[in-house]
């Protein structure tokens, strides 16, 4: 079975690894999870884990289903140095130009631009491009919230009674954003 559990997302802090090395880690509260419901072919035509963390309920669709409803999983089902992916909401930033959207550099300060320093410039290319907007042009519009998946990343260091897992590196969203993490 491919391991699986939901986490809130601490805060990022360092750690000395075994080499003597300060590496960035992201602390997640990992767990414990209650299994709802086992979702299966005959009754719903998909094989699923339905999983309870706090007030959220996610699905996962492991290879092969071996928990049974009403178990709990928590972080002692993961080892140390282990490679997980883990899923969540980036930050929302609102609406933003392109500048910082897609980061155009911008027009020349001096040289006669008045105005329009942070405009994205022609966004058609006259005759040349049918004298339309082109499909998937990069325009200013909401930036963030997106749903991001970062894979191998490596487990550092797990702390099962607190629930906490120490993952090396950066994980989507701000402090307190649902993360899933699969194994």
């Amino acid at each position: 079975m491919k391991k699986f559990i939901l986490g809130k997302k601490i805060e990022m802090s360092q750690m000395f690894l075994d080499d003597g090395k300060v590496a960035p880690v992201t602390l997640i509260e990992a767990g414990p999870i209650t299994v709802k419901m086992i979702r299966t072919k005959e009754r719903d035509g998909y094989a699923a884990v339905q999983v309870s963390f706090g007030k959220h309920t996610r699905e996962f669709k492991p290879k092969d289903i071996t928990v049974n409803s009403g178990d709990t999983i928590d972080v002692s089902l993961f080892q140390e140095g282990e490679k997980v992916n883990i899923s969540g909401i980036t930050k929302g930033h609102g609406f933003q130009g392109v500048v910082k959207r897609h980061g155009f550099h911008g027009a020349s300060k001096t040289h006669g631009t008045k105005h329009a320093h942070r405009q994205p410039g022609s966004i058609s290319g006259g005759g040349r491009a049918g004298g339309r907007v082109s499909k998937g042009l990069r325009m200013a519009g909401h930036m963030g919230q997106d749903r991001v998946t970062i894979k191998n990343l490596k487990i550092v260091k797990i702390i099962p009674e607190k629930n906490l897992l120490a993952v090396k590196g950066a994980v989507p969203g701000p402090r307190g954003t649902l993360l899933e993490v699969r194994g």
